[in-house]
């Protein structure tokens, strides 16, 4: 796992503010720092209208990661909860076989652990009326290391546990990750 005792805290541009001798995360977000990668993501043809971006920041505690969607698909009934599984995947493109965003391969996974242990299984996406918005930091990897890789957004929530991905079933959107 990433671990960063080196960081700078001022990092690129901003640093983390402190509320009550912890960490301010969100100031990160709020502050006009440019994030250090990003992706703009985009939905199958299945799946058009689904937009968003995810901008990750390098911190001295971790990868803050930022997410932003919409047009996600609304659920069917009152019992169903619009949670989509949200993964970086280790291929470099969205391309590929059609709506399934072959070249994305499996989860980034750089030291071979079982699901959800991959360093590319990210939290779940909350949907609400279409929309989405998360943030969440992570040590299981570095900005450096996710450049050149896909963000991939899943039609059901990954239930943490099937072997190898968490039965998260089809790709519906994917973002390629850039600097």
């Amino acid at each position: 796992m990433y671990r960063n005792a080196n960081y700078d805290q001022k990092g690129n541009g901003g640093s983390i503010t402190s509320r009550g001798g912890f960490p301010n995360f969100m100031s990160v977000i709020r502050s006009r720092r440019r994030p250090d990668a990003w992706a703009n993501v985009n939905g199958s043809e299945s799946y058009p209208e689904i937009r968003g971006n995810v901008r990750f920041y390098q911190t001295p505690y971790g990868t803050l990661v930022a997410t932003e969607f919409s047009g996600l698909p609304l659920p069917r009934g009152s019992c169903d909860s619009p949670i989509f599984g949200f993964h970086i995947h280790e291929g470099g493109s969205c391309g590929g076989m059609g709506e399934l965003f072959g070249n994305t391969g499996d989860h980034y996974n750089p030291y071979f652990c079982p699901h959800p242990y991959h360093a590319g299984d990210l939290s779940p996406l909350f949907g609400a009326g279409g929309y989405a918005f998360s943030a969440f930091l992570t040590d299981r990897f570095a900005v450096d290391e996710i450049i050149g890789k896909t963000v991939v957004l899943h039609i059901a929530p990954d239930d943490f546990m099937s072997q190898p991905s968490g039965n998260s079933r089809s790709k519906i959107a994917c973002g390629e990750i850039m600097r």
